[in-house]
């Protein structure tokens, strides 16, 4: 089996910092394959190609630097084109060009092709979408993150505030419309892997859900 910590789950199920946090606990790697289709889109932007023209994303994908490294704070953080995009990744129109980006079958297995060379030198945390059915089928521990989503609207207001893009009912529903989109698509559907474990984590605290998470994979990484 591959060692391997997969994450997956929809937008705002908290995954994302319950992942980061895991790996600083473990002392291992953190991958957000999320990034990686945003510093696609942030790439292709740079070079002038267009979000879905197909065959260009995946022909810059195959000579493009994309790893991640340590940055200054000793913290894992995405280097890409020869640079750390850091904050630039989360505009609002680089999440748009990363969504159609990443809908493109070509630039799906370019970026999985990616993926999979990322544990050669040992245990990682990797968290997205489809880790568990797509990436990493044969990882060691898999776990489905998910709440409702009137909660993960909640979640996001709090963390994001105006930024979130409406009202609590306005966010929920764009947060249902991702969900829906994400898990209809035909390449690599959001969906939980059949041996992966669900943990909904609407009425769990974040300490709660990291402990959770923490004491199933402890014994075997650390």
């Amino acid at each position: 089996m591959d060692n391997v910590i997969a994450i997956d789950g929809p937008s705002a199920s908290g995954k994302s910092t319950l992942a980061r946090n895991l790996s600083a606990a473990l002392h291992i790697p953190y991958i957000n394959t999320g990034s990686m289709f945003r510093a696609t889109a942030w790439a292709a932007q740079k070079r002038n190609i267009a979000w879905d023209d197909e065959p260009a994303l995946a022909a810059m994908l195959k000579d493009l630097t994309m790893e991640y490294r340590t940055n200054s704070a000793g913290e894992f953080e995405l280097f890409c084109d020869n640079a750390f995009p850091g904050e630039e990744l989360r505009s609002t129109e680089i999440a748009a060009g990363a969504s159609k980006a990443g809908t493109l079958p070509m630039v799906r297995s370019e970026l999985k092709r990616l993926q999979q060379n990322m544990n050669k030198s040992g245990w990682i945390v990797m968290e997205g979408r489809d880790i568990g059915t797509v990436i990493f089928p044969e990882a060691k521990f898999k776990f489905f993150i998910t709440a409702s989503p009137l909660e993960r609207a909640r979640r996001r207001l709090a963390q994001e505030g105006n930024k979130a893009g409406g009202t609590l009912e306005e966010v929920a529903a764009a947060i249902a419309a991702r969900d829906l989109q994400d898990s209809t698509r035909p390449v690599a559907p959001l969906k939980p892997a059949d041996d992966a474990e669900i943990v909904d984590n609407s009425n769990m605290t974040y300490e709660e859900t990291f402990n959770y998470i923490y004491n199933k994979v402890k014994d075997a990484v650390l």
